[in-house]
This record gives C-alpha cells, structure tokens and sequence, in this order.
C-alpha cells in the first residue's frame, strides 16, 4: 500500500510517498481503508521534528504522519465486537510511537480510538472532526463550566475554537469569542453571544462584557497571559497546546490539554455533527500524492477549515 512517511525531518520535501507492507491488526485493533484524512499543525510539527526536539516524540528511522481518518472497517483483530467490515468510521491515532500514520491508504487503530461516522456527512467532511472535535471537548471538561458560566474562547473560528464555541452553547454557557473581524459573522452563528475582535486589548475587551472578567478560557489561539487576564480571581483557564499555559496568577485554576483518542466520546461529537449541532468545515481536498502542498497551503496561514487528503 502507499503511505507519507518522513525519512529524514525537514520542510515540507521531506514528505514521501513510499510502498509499505498493509498493516495487520491485532487483539483489540480494527484496520480502517482510509477515505480522507485531515491535515493538522500537528502533522507539520511531526515533520519538521518539532515534536523531537519538544521530547514528545522520539527520533525514528522512519516517522508516520496523521492523526484524523475516515473511512470503512477492512479488518477486526482478535476479541473486537464492536464493529464489522465495512462499516463507516472515524478515527484519531493519537501514539506518537507507532511507524504509520492516516495518511495512508490503510491504517491500525485500536478499536476504542474509532466511532461510527456521522450521517449525512462524506469521508471528506468527517476526517475533519476526530482531532479537534477531541480537543475541544477534552478541553470544555476539563473547564467544567455550568449552565450559565461566561466562557472566552480564542481562535473561535479556527478549527479547535469553533468546535468548542457551538459545544459550549450547547451546555447553556455564555461564550466570548476571540478571533478576526471578518469572522463574527461565523461565531455568533456557532453560538457565541459576544464577540472581541483580535485587533482589541483582549483582557479588557472582555471584561468590558463580562465585569470582573470570565469564569473560564479555553485558548485555542495560544494568546497566553492576554488571555489570562480576562478570567476572573479563581477561574479556570485551558491551554490546548501542551507546554503552552501561562503561570496560574490570581488563583485561576490553570490546564494543559493532552488530547487523548476516546471511542465513546468520538461516538457523541459524530452523533451532534451528524444531526448539524456541529460543524464541519473543508478548506480543500488534495491526494495523497500532494501531501507536500498541504504542508505547505497551512503553513501558510489564513485557511478556514482543513485541508483533506484523499487516497
């Protein structure tokens, strides 16, 4: 089968397609054909060796990039009930420490990394949801705010945020979005109930709608102490990079989120993005072959949705 591989950490040339044996799954796994699969910052951080250098990631001989997958069940392992061959699913492969990654005509997963796929949405459209739909989700727990609370959300619009502004309102909690002025328009519809342009001195933007400043932040936009500022004496604060979270001044409850592959939770975001409580979001769709041009389209910048690469 074909799969993008990184040989030799580097730009985005480091990216190769190459002819690798199918994998075989064993106790507990499911082998998934892969239909689309979702590029992340993540993955440019994974090639360029960022995540090495971080110590999150140990040096290999071969690396494999992707974390997002949909597509249909080929092969169940030993003692896996759950699914069947071809059903459609959706997946995150979260283990840095395995040699194949989604971008790849098939892919190994363990069977609680997978969930049934949204209905009513294609492969393209689901790959998009796995990662960040997690992230966000993860994250919102982590915060706990009850029905009510006031919640900042940076980067609202990005793909992370504007998952965790429609889940947030979802719960009845008041949002604040952060993000640029030419997309207000898309998180007020997601749900947010204010809105700061990120031109705006953020902490005091915020504290001007909500006095005293808000109970929580999730800060999908990696703003740090700015966006600190905004929550209140004895709040809670989420970073969703690790490694990225500000000092915990002022008694504000302070998280790193480490997103971590869940089948059950997979299971109710797909079920939301399948009834259109959620929204997908596909900048473009490239093939495998073009992994390289994706690497370089995000890095970029100013894309709204993701880019998805098709086999």
């Amino acid at each position: 089968m074909r799969a993008v591989m990184v040989r030799a950490v580097g730009g985005p040339e480091a990216l190769e397609l190459v002819d690798v044996p199918v994998p075989v799954p064993g106790v507990g796994q499911v082998r998934v054909r892969v239909e689309a699969a979702a590029v992340n910052p993540v993955d440019l951080a994974t090639r360029s060796g960022d995540l090495i250098t971080a110590g999150l990631m140990a040096p290999r001989d071969v690396i494999g990039i992707g974390w997002d997958v949909a597509g249909r069940i080929d092969e169940v392992g030993p003692g896996v009930t759950a699914f069947a061959e071809e059903d459609r699913v959706i997946g995150v492969r979260d283990r840095l420490d395995v040699p194949l990654g989604t971008y790849a005509e098939y892919v190994v997963l363990d069977a609680d990394a997978v969930a049934p796929a949204p209905t009513r949405l294609t492969a393209v459209e689901a790959s998009t949801l796995p990662l960040n739909g997690l992230t966000a989700l993860q994250s919102l727990d982590l915060l706990a705010p009850e029905p009510g609370a006031t919640l900042l959300v940076t980067g609202a619009a990005g793909a992370v945020g504007g998952y965790a502004v429609e889940l947030a309102a979802l719960r009845g909690v008041r949002v604040v979005a952060g993000a640029a002025a030419r997309d207000e328009v898309f998180v007020r519809k997601a749900g947010a109930r204010w809105f700061v342009p990120r031109a705006a001195d953020l902490a005091e933007a915020v504290r001007e709608l909500v006095p005293g400043g808000a109970d929580c932040a999730l800060d999908a936009a990696v703003v740090g102490l700015p966006a600190l500022g905004a929550v209140r004496n004895h709040g809670a604060f989420v970073a969703v990079i690790g490694g990225a979270a500000p000092l915990p001044l002022r008694g504000i409850r302070v998280h790193e989120q480490w997103v971590a592959a869940d089948g059950a939770a997979l299971h109710r975001l797909s079920s939301l993005a399948g009834s259109g409580q959620l929204t997908t979001r596909v900048a473009d769709t490239m093939p495998l072959h073009e992994a390289g041009r994706a690497h370089r389209r995000l890095a970029e910048g100013g894309l709204r949705g993701r880019l998805v690469l098709v086999p």
